[in-house]
């Protein structure tokens, strides 16, 4: 029985090793995934913004706000 010991020790320690480097893979994998994911949400926020601006401009929408601040002013000057 002392000579099947060590083998089964051995056995289990090359089985958890396995197991930890496979969900060390898949962690990776995940965190790869994640990352990209928030790279592109990010670029999709970017663009939105930049269509929502053009978008304002293109309404008047920056021109009325301006008009409104002025007017305000001049009014409690």
């Amino acid at each position: 029985m002392s000579e099947k010991d060590p083998k089964t020790s051995q056995d289990l320690t090359v089985v958890v090793q396995t197991l930890l480097q496979q969900m060390q893979d898949k962690f990776q994998t995940m965190s790869d995934q994640i990352i990209g994911r928030i790279d592109e949400m990010s670029t999709r926020i970017d663009d939105l913004e930049k269509n929502i601006s053009e978008l304002m401009t293109q309404a008047g929408v920056e021109e009325l706000e301006e008009e409104i601040k002025v007017t305000e002013t001049s009014g409690t000057a």
